[in-house]
């Protein structure tokens, strides 16, 4: 496999991307939305009642850990159109017969929907820990982020999670032919992240270190096991013929 070859493939996403103002209005308002929202809604929970450190502390992780969510939701927007919505514009035969093989295509695809996910989902992080040490350093008697359980969330489980997001719509958007339909379907990678958050809202798990690496170390395994499906399954040669 030939590096370059693969990063040819997503300069050429980028140069899309950039170009489809959905696309960019959601990379910047999605996490825009969650990195002020959640001070906010922090806000209103101090100020409406009393509450204790340790209650407030567990909020501040359960919070936190909503960027796993969001680093697992924005390759959904990016994948579910490389190859959907270039297919419908009659952009991706010329890429289908450039001279690469289906893996150098497919970590291509990969790249142009992880990095861009990732650098809004750190930005948005960052926002979010500035605006809720603001908040809460009174309350704490000290600046909470950032901490163990946050460094082991965006250095570990939020691109481990991204690329989740990636391995799950690459294939999808691979496999269906139209557009909205793609992106549905691309949503339901929200299950098993969504359903890791539930549990620890319901205290059947906490959101400690230790438990977060576990998550990420499963999801990395399901990492590994989607890219090789994505291999198996992909087939240039079937969607130059199907898609008509």
């Amino acid at each position: 496999m030939k590096l370059w070859k693969s990063w040819v493939v997503a300069t050429n996403d980028f140069d899309i991307f950039w170009k489809k103002k959905y696309i960019v209005y959601s990379l910047i308002g999605i996490p825009a939305t969650l990195s002020i929202g959640l001070p906010l809604a922090l806000r209103l929970l101090i100020q409406g009642n009393p509450i204790s450190v340790t209650e407030l502390e567990v909020v501040l992780n359960a919070f936190s850990f909503l960027f796993i969510l969001l680093a697992s939701f924005l390759p959904t927007i990016l994948a579910s159109y490389s190859f959907v919505g270039e297919k419908l514009e009659k952009n991706l035969e010329p890429l289908l017969a450039t001279p690469t093989t289906d893996g150098e295509l497919l970590l291509g695809k990969g790249l142009a929907a992880f990095l861009p996910s990732m650098l809004t989902t750190y930005l948005g992080s960052v926002v979010f820990m500035v605006l809720s040490d603001w908040l809460t350093h009174s309350a704490l008697g000290a600046y909470y982020f950032p901490n163990w359980n946050t460094t082991a969330i965006l250095l570990v489980a939020v691109p481990i999670a991204c690329m989740f997001g990636v391995g799950v719509n690459v294939i999808i958007s691979s496999l269906v032919s139209d557009l909205r339909a793609a992106q549905q379907l691309g949503i339901l990678v929200l299950i098993p992240v969504g359903g890791l958050y539930v549990l620890a809202e319901r205290d059947f798990m906490t959101l400690e270190v230790w438990n977060l690496l576990v998550i990420s170390v499963l999801l990395l395994i399901a990492d590994a096991l989607l890219f090789y499906v994505s291999k198996i399954t992909f087939r240039r040669e079937e969607i130059l013929t199907r898609w008509k």
